[in-house]
């Protein structure tokens, strides 16, 4: 069935449609109905009773594939790569499990998991959705005063833990973070436990601490515990804007279908293929596919314990696609950046074998044209820009690929996925023409798998994404559809500038500046002007060895925007910077450069790289002239 034929049959039945797709899980009673109108946004498969872990790994052993690998761990920074078979996560699941369970973990209590990028994340993540507790993971070495807020509004029975991670050229202490956010939060976990890893043997404080090894010895494996389909899988805290995280609840039911949807329909996987996301648990790529959408799917899913540049090189990620034979890759497009960075020729590519490579996925930041031209010319294989959030938790908008490599429209995540009604409406909510630039939101109900609400806090999930639009839910993101329906994300409702009464998105002009031969990575941020209201100001990362000046550099991209967006976006500031703030997912800090910018007191956010970016960004700016005194 083409993507147009089955797009139009969920919207003419969407209950017909989410029901079929139901039908590829093993429930333990199954749902009555697909929606449930109940909860501040609606509710799917409400009555039925399921179990996520049974799903992700039990069926696939009770199949006969319990010999096939469920997850292949490849860490460069240790030199070492190790598999397990979906017989051996079951064993090791249930045992953690039922070591939870003796300790008093059951149905509904949450436990925090804060670690690094090894199996034993999975195993916990999953050894929890066994027994119907509802787990967060808080990314591994976050600040111990985030940490703390998270253990306050989360308010675990458990945590599980790591004594450290792992960076190029350096151990990131885990335990001290642990023991510092224990100690500032006002509530206490029962008891905590932690996987000791050889690089760093962490202090365990007698009576709270337990070694996961010990922990787990001589316990009797847990079975699997059916939970109700709104039953809370995860809770997962994405930043809000008032400084006070906002915890995403994903529940179980809807959750199961839409994964197991994605991965045949978007990513073109079928059980028994290797499905690699280059990303980290502790972000919502890793909860949806990391771990669970390829586990629900029964493929084999890569943990990578690495970085695309510097473990070794730029051609780390060609080399784990050649050695474990990868299908399809999901990575994000500051990755790609990064890569064409370090090698720009691509000559690093063409030391692998990647014929096993059928087409790569990018998503968490705008995927800039020319940067999709680049990795086409060197892989000669689709590259799929999607497009969706932490709170949605699977692709809006995607090029289908599992159902039909529809045309690429450089720019554009493509066409809006079964379940999303998209609609780009004004500032009073009405519909825009066709090919406007507005605000993206989406037509309630949204589709299984997405929020249904925030942790104990309905009402600022209301305020957050149903007030402003009633009927809607706000995306946050401006853009346009064209006249094929494709859908256009140009930047954050925060990043649409307002020069001179001119409305003007800093994505397109980011993405003229991206298409100059030098330039490696950029941003374009608005910043305060007393005549204008606002003015665009560019920041350049060039490849390593451009032969080129600074200044020439910057003279050609004010031409070329000049040229290609007009004089009415007045972009005349822009400056050369070595790299740009990023969060550790890869997402540019446009709104911290514009506080930094304007002179506006400013809060590091504590998902940054690098704080010391920050440092530059202000040089650089001070360069310019700003702050203005």
């Amino acid at each position: 069935m083409a993507y147009q034929d089955l797009y139009a049959g969920w919207q003419s039945d969407p209950e017909t449609f989410w029901m079929k797709a139901a039908e590829q899980i093993d429930w333990a009673a199954p749902p009555s109905q697909a929606y449930f109108d109940q909860g501040p946004a609606g509710e799917w498969f409400a009555d039925a009773t399921v179990n996520t872990c049974w799903n992700a790994v039990d069926r696939h052993v009770e199949a006969g594939r319990g010999d096939q690998l469920a997850i292949i761990h490849d860490s460069p920074i240790t030199h070492s790569y190790r598999g397990l078979t979906y017989g051996e996560l079951r064993d090791r699941v249930a045992r953690l499990a039922g070591a939870l369970r003796d300790k008093g973990v059951t149905k509904g209590d949450r436990v925090i998991i804060y670690m690094p990028m090894v199996p034993e994340a999975l195993e916990a993540m999953l050894a929890c959705a066994r027994l119907g507790a509802i787990h967060s993971v808080v990314f591994g070495g976050f600040a111990a005063h985030e940490l703390a807020v998270r253990i306050d509004d989360a308010t675990p029975k458990a945590i599980i833990a790591a004594s450290c991670g792992l960076e190029p050229g350096r151990v990131v202490h885990y335990k001290p973070l642990l023991d510092s956010a224990i100690e500032q939060a006002t509530h206490k976990p029962d008891f905590c436990v932690i996987f000791q890893r050889e690089q760093e043997v962490a202090k365990l404080i007698p009576g709270r601490d337990f070694d996961w090894h010990s922990f787990q010895f001589d316990t009797e494996p847990a079975d699997c515990v059916p939970v109700e389909g709104n039953h809370p899988a995860y809770i997962l805290y994405t930043s809000g804007t008032t400084g006070q995280p906002k915890g995403v609840i994903r529940h179980t039911a809807g959750h199961l279908v839409a994964l197991n949807w994605t991965m045949k329909n978007i990513y073109g996987i079928d059980a028994g293929d290797v499905f690699w996301a280059a990303s980290d648990v502790g972000w919502v790529v890793g909860h949806s596919y990391i771990c669970y959408g390829p586990l629900i799917a029964g493929a084999t899913t890569i943990v990578f314990e690495g970085k695309p540049v510097g473990t070794p090189d730029a051609g780390a990620f060609w080399r784990v696609i050649q050695n474990h034979k990868v299908k399809s890759f999901f990575t994000a497009p500051t990755a790609i950046r990064a890569v064409k960075r370090d090698d720009p020729d691509g000559e690093l590519i063409k030391d692998y074998n990647l014929s096993s490579l059928q087409a790569v996925f990018l998503a968490g930041e705008r995927a800039d044209p020319d940067t999709i031209q680049w990795l086409e010319s060197h892989l000669d294989l689709p590259v799929i820009d999607h497009w969706w959030q932490t709170e949605t938790g699977w692709a809006i908008a995607a090029n289908p690929f599992g159902i039909e490599t529809m045309p690429v429209k450089k720019g554009s995540p493509s066409v809006a996925m079964p379940g999303y009604d998209v609609r780009i409406l004004d500032d009073s909510g009405q519909e825009v023409p066709q090919g406007t630039l507005g605000s993206i939101a989406i037509k309630l109900p949204l589709p299984p798998g997405t929020l249904p609400t925030l942790w104990n806090a309905e009402e600022r999930f209301r305020k957050a994404y149903l007030e402003r639009f009633p009927g809607y839910y706000e995306t946050g993101d401006a853009g346009y559809i064209d006249e094929d329906g494709y859908l256009y994300i140009m930047a954050r409702t925060d990043d649409v500038i307002n020069v001179a009464g001119h409305r003007l998105s800093t994505g397109a002009m980011e993405e003229v500046l991206s298409a100059h031969p030098a330039v490696a990575e950029c941003a374009v941020i608005g910043i305060a002007d007393s005549l204008k209201g606002q003015m665009p100001l560019g920041f350049l990362c060039l490849k390593k060895g451009a032969d080129i000046s600074d200044e020439q550099v910057c003279r050609e991209v004010v031409t070329m925007v000049r040229d290609q967006i007009g004089p009415v976006a007045a972009f005349k500031l822009v400056c050369v910077v070595d790299r740009l703030p990023k969060t550790r997912s890869g997402k540019i800090l446009r709104g911290t450069m514009v506080k930094i910018a304007n002179g506006e007191d400013f809060k590091p956010p504590a998902t940054i790289d690098d704080p010391a970016i920050l440092d530059e960004i202000a040089e650089a700016l001070k360069g310019l002239g700003y702050p203005r005194s």
